[in-house]
């Protein structure tokens, strides 16, 4: 779905939202992954080579990497919570497998998700003190990427925003467990090499960590017809300020919760249903230009839109719809975390 159209006026966006919402509940499917798919992909013939992003040939022994990457960039994603700390460190995972002695390697898959998992988790240790003293709400980069429709329902659940925003209340250690056990299925042996534990204690870790995300866990419910339906009257609705159909569409515990990061205006706690109406007319009249570009698109497989500015992105939005109304709504506006939405090569 791409827009090269200007924005127009309030009520060609309404016509624009239902006219580009309407081919998606049509598909069989989501839209397809791109080949840097959090879910799914095969083998590319090309890859960012070291830092420097200069392109280089797989040869044909590395097809083996390729043919993991898209996992990978899963499993590090939802470790990081970002899309570009997820590709540099599986660019990393790739430089140490060019090294390694592969006749040594009895299972690449494991030994790719073991040194990957081990790389994301330093990676995470040192984003730390960054998210704890970060400014207002902190959520994870937004992709327009979802796992393919035969992935299992914990691996479509993990890339929602909601879901990996409550991982925030794991410590490292305790996220990369859970993660690996309870959505990649991976073995507890070989979760206690990645992070360096007996196999029992990664269990008792796994145990904690479940009951930890008990509460407070987003209810998690697949995009559907009714799902982008709702979503389109409520992007409208947004966009027309029309504060009676928000109430309306709003469930009664609906949150909204903006990150605007250190450098542009965002809530710096979430707005609670009642506010929630005015926070979201007064946000998209003050974010959004005459002539920006919306794009009605998945955001971490749910509905949402993203607003570009000169052809970068500048605001995106995801909407969680449970029992036909909508129970949470994630606006990113951190420029940093947008990214990755640009579809710009990532080294």
């Amino acid at each position: 779905m791409r827009r090269n159209d200007l924005a127009p006026t309030q009520p060609q966006l309404r016509r624009r939202i239902s006219t580009h919402i309407e081919p998606i509940v049509r598909r069989d499917g989501l839209a397809p992954a791109r080949d840097l798919s959090l879910g799914r992909g095969g083998p590319r013939r090309v890859c960012r080579g070291g830092h420097h992003g200069e392109a280089m040939t797989v040869a044909a022994e590395d097809l083996e990497f390729e043919s993991h990457r898209p996992r990978l960039v899963g499993v590090a994603y939802r470790i990081t919570g970002s899309r570009l700390d997820a590709e540099d460190v599986v660019q990393d995972a790739w430089l140490r497998w060019r090294a390694a002695d592969r006749d040594r390697i009895e299972h690449p898959g494991a030994w790719l998700t073991t040194v990957t998992s081990r790389l994301a988790l330093d990676r995470l240790k040192s984003a730390q003190h960054r998210r704890e003293v970060y400014v207002g709400p902190w959520l994870p980069d937004p992709i327009s990427e979802e796992p393919g429709p035969s992935a299992h329902a914990e691996l479509a659940e993990s890339l929602s925003i909601g879901f990996l925003a409550v991982l925030e209340r794991l410590a490292p250690t305790e996220r990369v467990v859970f993660l690996l056990a309870d959505v990649f299925s991976v073995p507890f042996d070989e979760i206690a090499t990645a992070v360096d534990k007996r196999p029992d204690a990664c269990r008792q870790i796994a145990s904690r960590a479940r009951q930890r995300l008990s509460e407070g866990r987003p209810r998690f419910a697949p995009t559907d017809d009714e799902a982008w339906s709702v979503a389109a009257a409520f992007m409208q609705a947004t966009e027309a300020g029309d504060v009676d159909t928000l109430v309306a569409l709003l469930a009664e515990d609906a949150l909204v919760v903006s990150d605007g990061g250190p450098d542009r205006h965002a809530a710096r706690r979430p707005v609670i249903a009642s506010r929630a109406p005015r926070f979201l007319i007064n946000l998209s009249r003050r974010e959004i230009q005459e002539l920006d570009q919306v794009e009605v698109r998945l955001v971490n497989g749910q509905p949402g839109a993203v607003v570009s500015r000169d052809g970068r992105p500048w605001m995106a939005l995801a909407v969680a719809v449970e029992r036909g109304l909508v129970s949470r709504v994630w606006v990113v506006l951190n420029p940093d975390k947008l990214a990755g939405l640009d579809g710009r090569p990532v080294s």
